[in-house]
């Protein structure tokens, strides 16, 4: 980050401070052409010390009130010229996509809140990556796509979080909305993986492509992709699939979690436990180590007023200015 303080328009402060010092020498020429009344046999009161005193006071009230209209002339000058701070500010982001791929069949809700409230703990360490959430069981929804505007990504997933502890509520109703497309089918896991794999864009860029899928993998239905044939459109793209599967100790059946296994090891991806509170770090811990490549983005200029100062400056001058002219006067 490049700092600076600087003026937006600083040709008008020797504009002001002419107008005020043209003003200034217009008064004085008009009021020595007015001249002063002669006064008879004054010259032994100048001897007077009283007089004498007055006189000098009033020449300090007319210097200081002198130095009060420059002082107020040149707040008024640099705030007309607009003080600000610059700021270059220029971020390195990270090149990795992340999508969130959740099974949001009945039997999964209780693990999908335990990830997605893990998740929402680790968005705060991001630094340009991009993150979407996508939910799924007989058919598949985006709750929102691939962005890094985190203060979205923590407000969905904390809305997400919450519907999951209540699927009766408003709020799950409208968070499941669309994944429940296809009557008497659920959990296609086949389709839920493949929608994931295409909410990946920038394919002309070097990024790294990555879906931390949570699943039971167990089908009830007739997806279009099987979770094998998902896998490889994921391989095809570029996109590493990252498997959470419940519990290794439920009664699911060794072989849908062998499944699993093998589909995301295929990709280069990895196989953990949900239940395991330390598996989604270790996945995102996984993502990042795999592609430490940086982009520098654009440099951001920030531009900010930075008038305070001159501003009180300003009000203190001309407050002081006006009762110095007044007491000069009186």
């Amino acid at each position: 980050m490049v700092r600076g303080a600087g003026l937006e328009v600083p040709w008008l402060v020797p504009v002001v401070l002419g107008v005020v010092a043209a003003a200034l020498v217009a008064g004085l020429l008009l009021r020595d052409r007015r001249g002063t009344t002669p006064v008879a046999n004054t010259d032994d009161l100048r001897a007077v010390p009283a007089l004498r005193a007055w006189r000098l006071r009033y020449g300090v009230l007319r210097v200081v009130l002198a130095l009060t209209v420059a002082a107020a002339a040149v707040g008024a000058a640099v705030l007309a010229a607009r003080p600000v701070t610059v700021q270059e500010r220029t971020r390195e982001l990270a090149n990795r996509d992340i999508v969130l791929c959740l099974d949001v069949s009945g039997s999964m809700l209780e693990y999908d809140e335990r990830v997605v409230a893990t998740f929402e703990q680790l968005v705060d360490g991001f630094t340009g990556e991009r993150v979407a959430l996508s939910l799924f069981d007989s058919t598949s929804a985006t709750v929102f796509p691939l962005t890094d505007d985190y203060e979205l990504v923590t407000t969905q997933l904390r809305t997400a979080r919450e519907a999951f502890t209540d699927r009766g509520s408003d709020a799950a109703a409208e968070v499941l909305r669309g994944t429940s497309g296809l009557e008497g089918q659920a959990s296609l896991i086949g389709d839920g993986v493949a929608s994931c794999t295409l909410l990946f864009d920038q394919y002309d860029v070097d990024r790294s492509r990555s879906v931390v899928l949570a699943t039971d993998n167990e089908v009830w239905g007739a997806p279009v992709y099987s979770l094998p044939e998902a896998a490889a459109l994921a391989t095809s793209r570029g996109v590493v699939l990252h498997a959470l599967y419940p519990d290794e100790d439920r009664q699911l059946g060794a072989a849908t979690a062998a499944e699993l296994r093998i589909a995301a090891q295929g990709t280069g991806g990895t196989f953990a436990v949900a239940q395991d509170p330390e598996a989604v770090p270790a996945i995102l811990e996984q993502v990042r180590a795999g592609q430490l490549t940086a982009m520098q983005a654009d440099p951001e200029r920030v531009v900010t007023d930075d008038d305070d100062l001159w501003v009180r400056l300003l009000y203190a001058a001309a407050l002081a200015a006006v009762l110095l002219a007044w007491r000069v006067r009186s």
